[in-house]
């Protein structure tokens, strides 16, 4: 089989995928065969021998796998051979297949799909044992989340938020930012612009934060620290900048506040009930989309080590996932409440137009902004569109019967589908500096003029058309959009979308 092999400790480019020999699974071991797997922080530590755990060379990488049981050893009785299954390997995940200890192995859902298992269980996991069993965050507190862009960060402000907490994420630069307040943070802090304290200072009215969420380590520790509230609690989570903090002593004696270590993988073998309790909670609200991991990017087996590479880099936004072998998805999946999940990627097109305050917007008026970089249309976010707003019609969802009937043999984008991506443009070429707020308002009126079909590539032209200012000392601003589509000379959809800029 085809494995993903660490031979030396070192940096990514020192794996390389090759043919092994998996030997039988043990009597306590299931054998699974991989369909993703997850991409996570220990992933890079554990091929440069810095991680808790380490494997005798050579091994395979990969910690959070989802698949199929093939085989099981004699002594395991909770899963069986054709059970649809998570597994924590801890590594041997970046392969097509693995034996894992049978008590690391989770059924799924019949409703959630492999992308959704191997992508949300372990950055969710460790972020909801740290914030409700190790800082029994209470609703109305404050969080801050540093690093809050990546897996677990991003994980942490959307379990925060449905705990009822208020979200400060704090990130390095302005685009994880904007993907930050996209999946629900409330204030955000650019740390490497902004003065963290004296933000936080200013966000909290003095305060300080209830709680901390530290997965980035190094020099952002201390003045984090020094924000703390009285009684608070600060979550030791990882050390993404490789650099382990020191604290002085001093800081929780005055604070009257707690340092918390979180190590979720010890957490679910030490305490299998409550860890099983939180699996239980995380699984329902997947399936209410209460909670969703934003994939950043899918990558195969023959990329992995650019995956992990990218997480080092620390490319990614939201989560990366490992595909080894696809999902056979047909019509009856296409309903279900959990689905696959998009892809995001939020490059800064070189055309971006920055805009430093509300006084500086008159100057622009009449200009054109763009184009947007391309953007592919996947049956994936047709999928989630179709069960955000239960439109299942099958020119849609049903891939087998467009290949029969319609004109391309694909399915097509609801029209409003391709409207509602006009914000994300918007956001990725224009910045507004100074501003408390800009979000999307209104629209005036949209026409829709020719059909997306599955994997046509989109992009946004724009023109900043007229603004009116309101009493309060807001701003409307007027734009006019057009979204074309690679390789046809019509358009997909003209609107007039009306912004507000506070």
């Amino acid at each position: 089989m085809k494995a993903l092999l660490c031979t030396e400790f070192g940096l990514p480019k020192n794996l390389s995928v090759t043919n092994i020999e998996l030997p039988p699974p043990q009597d306590k071991e299931v054998r699974i065969t991989v369909y993703t797997c997850g991409v996570n922080f220990p992933d890079t530590l554990i091929i440069q021998n810095k991680y808790q755990f380490k494997p005798p060379l050579p091994f395979t990488p990969g910690g959070e796998v989802a698949g199929i049981i093939t085989a099981v050893g004699s002594a395991v009785k909770h899963v069986t051979i054709g059970t649809r299954v998570l597994a924590l390997s801890i590594w041997g995940g970046f392969a097509e297949e693995i034996n894992v200890d049978a008590s690391r192995v989770f059924p799924i859902p019949p409703a959630m799909n492999f992308l959704t298992a191997a992508s949300t269980l372990y950055t969710f996991g460790t972020s909801y044992h740290a914030l409700k069993d190790r800082a029994k965050l209470q609703k109305g507190e404050t969080v801050l989340i540093l690093g809050a862009a990546g897996g677990v960060g991003s994980a942490a402000i959307m379990l925060a938020k449905q705990m009822g907490a208020t979200v400060i994420a704090a990130a390095s630069s302005a685009d994880k930012l904007r993907f930050c307040e996209a999946i629900g943070a409330d204030f955000c802090i650019n740390y490497s612009e902004e003065d963290l304290r004296a933000r936080l200072k200013s966000i909290t009215q003095d305060k300080g934060v209830d709680v901390i969420y530290d997965a980035v380590g190094g020099k952002l520790a201390e003045p984090s620290f020094r924000s703390i509230a009285w009684n608070g609690r600060y979550l030791v989570v990882g050390f993404a900048t490789g650099e382990i903090p020191q604290l002085p002593f001093n800081l929780p004696l005055l604070k009257g506040a707690s340092i918390m270590g979180v190590f979720w993988g010890s957490f679910a073998e030490r305490e299998p009930a409550n860890s099983l309790q939180n699996m239980m909670d995380l699984v329902k609200w997947l399936q209410t989309r209460k909670i969703h991991q934003p994939l950043y990017k899918i990558y195969s087996l023959d990329e992995a080590a650019i995956a992990i590479q990218d997480l080092i880099d620390r490319k990614v936004l939201g989560k990366a996932i490992v595909e080894i072998k696809k999902e056979n998805q047909g019509p009856s999946t296409n309903q279900e409440s959990i689905d696959t999940q998009k892809e995001i990627s939020i490059p800064t097109p070189s055309n971006k137009l920055h805009i430093k305050g509300k006084q500086e917007i008159k100057e622009h008026i009449g200009k054109t902004i763009g184009p947007s970089d391309w953007l592919t249309i996947t049956q994936e976010m047709i999928n989630t569109f179709a069960n955000t707003t239960l439109d299942f019609q099958w020119v849609h969802t049903d891939v087998e019967k467009a290949k029969i009937i319609l004109p391309e043999g694909k399915t097509i984008a609801h029209g409003f589908l391709t409207l509602s991506l006009v914000s994300q443009f918007f956001y990725k070429l224009i910045t507004i500096e100074n501003v408390s707020s800009f979000f999307n308002y209104g629209l005036n009126k949209v026409r829709f003029i020719s059909s997306v079909p599955v994997n046509s590539k989109i992009r946004l032209h724009a023109s900043l058309q007229q603004l009116e200012e309101q009493p309060n000392g807001s701003i409307k601003l007027f734009l006019n959009c057009t979204i074309e589509k690679e390789g046809s000379e019509k358009p997909v959809l003209a609107a007039e979308i009306i912004s507000l800029i506070t």
